[in-house]
């Protein structure tokens, strides 16, 4: 098994994500150096500040100076940024570098990564971490987001084993537990169980706002992220399927209660909660919930 010792790991998006990975690895002594890399002075500032990283650099400075000795390269930002990321560090990797990204789509960034990683692919390992709070920014990283936490991890065939297992090792080294998959499942669970959610959620949001009363409504709403255009757009095949099958079952609801028909409508949520509790008495080693 590789280790998951590391000299020099490059974070790009030192935010809740990319910072709670650096301060994981830094305290518990996998990682010896981290440099974060950004576009907000102020927040490099505050991860330098709490010990996050050793060093920093902004997107416009020559911060890719810092990938030829690089163990590992995190890339933690919107996916929409992964393509001219990929770019950018493709010419200045190591010849041993190890790339990994915590984006929440990855049919998307396997691709790019094919079109812009040229030999360094076969060292790219595809990853998406399933945790988060609702804060944002170094100030918000802790390093015990991952703890009891799942990483998806889903490697290319070209994917050299040495980087699959120091992947893995850092997020187990962090409290998570790994699981491989392939890239196309991935996207077409999480279209159905985060993507659909969420867009359920901003098309509700749409919806108050063309209320007469909208902004009483909103007093009492959080914020919303605009990073999700960017996941809609990548999965959004299986966005679609899911969809498509939620409409189903709206659809359903609504001949029952035209119907007037409480029982089978009952019937309905009593699947739906036998389902549920099944989940999570499995998560919590059968103890029914």
């Amino acid at each position: 098994m590789t280790s998951a010792r590391i000299g020099k790991l490059v974070v790009v998006g030192v935010g809740l994500i990319g910072g709670s990975f650096a301060l994981a690895l830094k305290r518990s002594g996998v990682a010896a150096t981290v440099v974060g890399v950004g576009r907000s002075r102020t927040n490099l500032d505050a991860a330098l500040r709490l010990g996050i990283v050793d060093r920093v650099f902004m997107l416009d400075e020559p911060w890719t100076a810092e990938l030829a000795d690089a163990d590992l390269v995190l890339l933690a930002t919107p996916v929409g940024e992964i393509p001219a990321l990929f770019s950018a560090i493709a010419p200045h990797l190591g010849a041993r570098t190890v790339i990994t990204d915590a984006g929440s789509t990855k049919q998307d960034v396997v691709a790019a990564a094919r079109e812009h990683l040229g030999a360094a692919l076969s060292r790219f390992v595809p990853g998406h971490p399933i945790a988060g709070t609702e804060h944002s920014g170094a100030l918000a990283a802790i390093d015990a987001l991952f703890r009891d936490k799942l990483v998806v991890l889903t490697p290319l065939a070209e994917t050299e084993l040495d980087a699959y297992e120091r992947v893995s090792a850092c997020w187990m080294r962090c409290g998570a537990s790994v699981r491989k998959l392939d890239a196309a499942r991935h996207d077409a669970l999480f279209a159905v169980i985060s993507h659909l959610p969420h867009v359920l959620a901003f098309v509700l949001v749409a919806a108050v706002a063309a209320r007469p009363d909208a902004e009483e409504c909103f007093e009492f709403a959080g914020g919303i992220s605009a990073m999700w255009s960017d996941v809609c757009m990548a999965n959004g095949v299986g966005l679609q399927r899911g969809l498509a099958a939620y409409r189903g079952e709206l659809e359903r609801v609504g001949e029952l209660l035209a119907a007037a028909d409480g029982d089978a409508l009952l019937r309905l949520f009593e699947r739906a909660r036998v389902a549920r509790n099944g989940w999570l008495a499995r998560q919590n080693g059968g103890e029914e919930v």
